[in-house]
């Protein structure tokens, strides 16, 4: 690793993928599992729920002779091993299972399953994509506002120290612009001087001078402090993604924020063997940041928090009748440790906060988790 200064994105880059040192391609590497906890690891119902949606996709398509299952960011091939696991035998002959992952092929993974470091051609496939917290892995630069209000891009050394570069332009000061909640929305007092600009006018409120460069129209102007991640190379990869399907649904499941509720001071931060770290583009941790899922969403997407999306597909974490204590004492502790694994998937506060975004390709895969019970 270098020492010298970059965007977070570019050292993201380095930290995360790089050949030799990368913390998720270097060689040896125990893979995310090592590190954090996702739903995949949490529980085998997320495999199945997965293999159910499969199913769903499989009927609205007809039956094709060779249906894709594509997992982007597949980590060390866990959901793809859980969900052919998981479906019947005849539905299990005609998928073809992908992983999309820059590390190298786990030894002893299923012959079934074709591994590849990027996505499939646009067009080429016919099925399920799933991107399982991919995108919150998807390198982002990161803003902050200075002294003045004005949004510069944070650049960063390897050791993890910070300055503020450049002001932000161009196509990256136009998604703040559209994306991100500016701080009066966010909760700043009616009124108050926040050094904020007031819509179409050329002076600031407080102390704050006057700033003419187009990138003080982004809504994170105004108060020194604030910071944003730019999704937008997020919402290029997504598209990328969604456009390798010919037809069928592609989904992505993340922790996620909305354009009403942006975090005031941004969500980058690291993890590393289960514990929350400073980002340090080291190649020691990782990297992570939430993701603005409304501004990847197309225009057919509908978006769901992860715990209505498991129950639409059969999750849920209601306790077994007690009476099935008497009458089949094994089958009520297997149903009691499910529901555990459930309530663990679809916590509000956890793992079912997380957003689905769901894009389908075609109309025959629209609305296939409607009639879910909020």
């Amino acid at each position: 690793m270098t020492n010298e200064w970059c965007g977070w994105r570019e050292a993201t880059e380095r930290a995360l993928y790089g050949p030799e040192s990368g913390f998720y391609t270097r060689p040896g590497g125990p893979g995310p599992a090592g590190h954090f906890r996702t739903s995949v690891h949490a529980s085998p119902l997320f495999a199945g729920a997965v293999a159910t949606l499969l199913c769903r996709v499989d009927g609205a398509l007809g039956h094709p002779d060779e249906l894709a299952l594509v997992d982007v960011g597949a980590g060390r091939g866990e959901l793809l091993t859980g969900v052919l696991a998981a479906l019947p035998a005849e539905m299990s002959a005609r998928v073809r299972p992908y992983a999309v992952e820059r590390a190298a092929r786990p030894q002893g993974l299923d012959p079934r399953i074709g591994w590849r470091d990027e996505l499939p051609a646009p067009g080429s496939v016919t099925g399920l994509l799933f991107a399982n917290e991919w995108l919150d892995n998807v390198p982002v630069d990161v803003v902050e506002t200075d002294e003045d209000g004005v949004p510069r891009r944070v650049l960063v050394r390897a050791d993890g120290t910070e300055r503020l570069g450049g002001p932000v332009d161009g196509a990256d000061a136009e998604w703040l612009r559209r994306w991100w909640t500016p701080p009066l929305a966010a909760g700043a007092p009616e009124g108050g001087t926040t050094g904020s600009r007031a819509p179409g006018d050329g002076t600031t409120e407080g102390d704050s001078p006057v700033c003419d460069s187009p990138v003080c129209d982004s809504p994170v102007y105004g108060t020194p402090g604030l910071r944003a991640e730019i999704g937008r190379p997020r919402d290029a990869a997504w598209a990328q993604a969604v456009r390798t399907l010919r037809a069928g649904l592609a989904v992505a499941a993340d922790y996620a924020h909305e354009r009403g509720d942006r975090p005031l001071f941004g969500t980058l931060t690291g993890f590393r063997d289960g514990r929350e770290v400073p980002p340090v583009p080291d190649g020691s941790c990782d990297i992570t940041a939430h993701v603005a899922l409304d501004a990847c969403a197309g225009p057919s997407a509908e978006r769901l928090p992860q715990r209505a999306a498991l129950r639409a597909l059969g999750v849920e974490g209601r306790r077994p009748p007690l009476t099935l204590a008497s009458t089949d004492p094994a089958a009520y502790v297997r149903a009691l440790g499910a529901a555990g694994s459930a309530a663990e998937l679809t916590d509000p506060a956890g793992l079912g906060g997380f957003g689905w975004l769901l894009e389908p390709v075609g109309g025959a895969c629209a609305g296939l988790l409607k009639g879910w019970d909020a």
